[in-house]
């Protein structure tokens, strides 16, 4: 068991790179030097996510506000280094730019208290929706991604925008984001 952990942590740390033999993914190796799990092909997202009619749609007890990709853009943008780490085993660490969740929940009404939904335009798969606990909502890094590493979301890392937030394993950081919602109490 040591030797197969061994030779997949090349991964995660530089230094055992060369005897990366089982891991699935090579750090640094994908669309803006870093991995990828699920592409959008695979997630059967391609044509969506260029779709000119493609909002991003966050409801709340306000209302429900409809955001082009333009919308998002004009808004204020946090950058953030952040962590990412995946089930597969690998982990890197990134340049992340976009907007703030809690701005978002915030024009919608949503409490601080309450869990969000978010919605991938992927049509199906385990995490097509995710729920996100209101400690990782309301967090000042947690960001609804426009950019990666200085460059527009790659289709593959979740374009129009995804959800990137401090401490949460990657498969809970959902791409291709089409929806947000108040979970009910």
């Amino acid at each position: 068991m040591t030797a197969l952990v061994g030779m997949t942590a090349g991964q995660s740390f530089d230094l055992l790179a060369p005897v990366n033999l089982f891991g699935p993914r090579v750090k640094g190796q994908g669309p803006q030097d870093l991995p990828v799990n699920r592409t959008a092909s695979q997630a059967g997202v391609r044509g969506l996510i260029h779709d000119p009619a493609w909002r991003l749609r966050v409801s709340g007890p306000a209302g429900a506000l409809e955001l082009s990709r333009k919308d998002l853009e004009r808004m204020p943008q946090t950058e953030a280094v952040l962590p990412i780490a995946c089930v597969e085993g690998w982990s890197t660490t990134a340049h992340w730019r976009g907007v703030r969740l809690a701005a978002l929940l915030e024009l919608a009404g949503i409490r601080r208290d309450r869990a969000v939904r978010l919605d991938s335009l992927q049509p199906r798969g385990a995490y097509r929706t995710t729920t996100m606990p209101p400690h990782y909502a309301w967090d000042t890094l947690t960001l609804v991604a426009l950019e990666l590493n200085g460059e527009t979301l790659d289709a593959d890392h979740g374009f129009p925008c995804r959800i990137i937030a401090p401490g949460r394993p990657g498969v809970l950081q959902t791409k291709w984001l089409h929806a947000i919602s108040e979970e009910p109490a």
